[in-house]
């Protein structure tokens, strides 16, 4: 079958393309991860409030989220059966992708930018109140990440506000766009870092990958090479959804079609192994 882009989802392509090649771009800009760092920030967020929501739903809890000062974080949840310690671990690298493919599916079927920005500053804070603050201060646990978790989450949550307030909507709906493709490559380079670390050559890292191993005696390479597959599969029905046809229907925010090319600035996330 012949796949291509519907005439409605043309503008759209086009914001996605130029926010794909800025983001490449970047990759070769001396000093450039300065700038891209809230962006590793964010998706550092969506990486370890994976793995907490992944623990919630298999009946566990979370004792802390902290994120460290170089963009890696960690997540302690109590420890259930082997199903559940799977599904947590692989709910991290997934997570990102499918953060990553819901902004795109959002923004494609005409969802406001603003909403969007809102429901992930929303989604932020409560990872950082709940899981950065309260619950480590209740367990004792992991109480020296608290400070930067804080100062980070809250950076974040002002900054996504900010943007849906004040931003235009093409500056708003261009922003979402980038922010998809930071969480969609930071998953695809995780993963493929994650890969090569699972070699039986490499380095003993600790990665999720290896809490599977340990979980399910499957080395931890098999893990790596599915998590790969799953996202990419991820990522090839986002985009399918993305190039379609929509039907009419309500728009939060003033129809996309109507909005002319755009040329903002904008800036770039670096790789971050978690």
């Amino acid at each position: 079958m012949r796949l291509g882009i519907s005439n409605d989802a043309r503008p759209q392509a086009k914001v996605l393309l130029f926010a794909a090649a800025i983001s490449i771009v970047l990759w070769f800009i001396p000093f450039a991860e300065l700038l891209t760092y809230p962006f590793r920030i964010f998706v550092t967020f969506i990486h370890e409030g994976g793995h907490a929501i992944a623990a919630l739903l298999t009946g566990n809890s979370v004792e802390s989220l902290s994120i460290a000062t170089n963009a890696s974080g960690e997540t302690y949840t109590t420890q259930g059966g082997s199903i559940s310690q799977m599904f947590v671990a692989s709910a991290g690298y997934l997570s990102s992708m499918t953060f990553g493919a819901l902004l795109l599916v959002l923004i494609r079927k005409a969802v406001a930018a603003r909403v969007v920005l809102i429901g992930s500053a929303v989604l932020i804070l409560a990872l950082t109140l709940i899981y950065g603050l309260f619950k480590p201060v209740i367990s004792g646990v992991a109480w020296t990440g608290i400070p930067f978790t804080m100062l980070a989450g809250t950076s974040l949550v002002v900054g996504l506000i900010l943007i849906a307030k004040y931003a235009g909507a093409r500056l708003a709906t261009f922003f979402v766009s980038f922010l998809a493709v930071q969480c969609i490559l930071n998953a695809l380079l995780d993963l493929k870092t994650v890969f090569f670390l699972s070699s039986p050559f490499a380095p003993s890292v600790p990665t999720d990958a290896v809490n599977m191993a340990n979980a399910t005696g499957i080395p931890a390479i098999f893990w790596a090479a599915t998590w790969i597959t799953i996202a990419l599969g991820i990522l090839l029905l986002s985009m399918r959804l993305y190039v379609s046809g929509r039907r009419k229907q309500f728009q939060l925010d003033q129809p996309f079609d109507q909005i002319p090319a755009v040329f903002p600035t904008a800036i770039h996330q670096g790789q971050n192994l978690r």
